[in-house]
């Protein structure tokens, strides 16, 4: 349909049924600003889309018009077609295998950081072993040089009856020292720091975590105080040495 048929046929049929626009305005709720655009085909001061038509729609109805037939005349007349509805899209989801390959990376990872600690630790004891068997097998002086006026064996008795506890951090930690129910010490260590006590009978030993704190009792490597990264207690005493050093203790 060429422009300007579809306003004129509008406003024909309007005039047949004598009615103004102020009538078709009060009856319909449409403003005759508009009703006066429609029948002009001054697209620009309609509104677009659903409004417009049903602009039209109503109009049809109140002049008793074929409603379908006045609306495909006004959208050849507007240009207007309605676009065909577009399928809604939807989001992929991920795939369900990555949420099980993230957890079994996660658990590959904690093994490898579990042995690689167990290795650490295993290698450090092993270091602190040799370094303690190098320092042991240097010559001692002989138990016979006596200081004057000493009692005769008392230097022997104090060097081979007494424990030697030698205590070593990896990590800073804080550790509590006990000899045979006295405190020698209680308080933090450094990293990479070694204490040495001695007590005749049998040593008590706290540390705030466990895995990072290393214990040799008369040169020998002692197990780990607790599970690693939590605290522990311990008491060692002779009963806890190899056949070697645990024979040193006979007078």
């Amino acid at each position: 349909m060429a422009k300007g048929i579809f306003g004129e046929r509008l406003k024909r049929e309007r005039e047949l049924r004598e009615v103004t626009l102020e009538e078709v305005s009060k009856a319909t709720r449409i403003s005759d600003r508009f009703l006066r655009a429609l029948e002009d085909e001054d697209w620009n001061k309609l509104p677009g889309g659903v409004f417009g038509r049903g602009f039209v729609r109503t109009i049809a109805r109140y002049l008793g018009l074929n409603e379908e037939a006045l609306l495909g005349e006004y959208d050849n007349a507007r240009g207007e077609q309605t676009p065909p509805s577009r399928p809604e899209e939807r989001i992929p989801s991920p795939p369900r295998w990555i949420p099980v390959a993230v957890v079994l990376g996660l658990l590959a990872l904690l093994a490898l950081l579990i042995y690689a600690g167990i290795y650490g630790w295993k290698r450090y004891a092993a270091h602190r072993a040799a370094t303690h068997s190098s320092s042991s097998s240097q010559p001692s002086a002989s138990p016979d040089a006596q200081s004057p006026g000493a009692p005769a064996g008392a230097g022997s008795q104090a060097t081979s009856a007494d424990l030697d506890l030698s205590v070593a951090v990896s990590a800073a930690a804080h550790v509590r020292v006990s000899a045979d129910g006295n405190l020698l010490f209680d308080g933090n260590l450094a990293a990479g720091e070694t204490r040495h006590f001695h007590a005749p009978n049998q040593f008590e030993v706290t540390a705030s975590d466990s895995s990072s704190v290393l214990l040799e009792l008369n040169g020998q490597a002692m197990p780990p105080i607790g599970q690693p990264g939590a605290s522990g207690t311990m008491v060692l005493s002779r009963k806890d040495l190899g056949p070697a050093d645990s024979g040193n203790s006979q007078p």
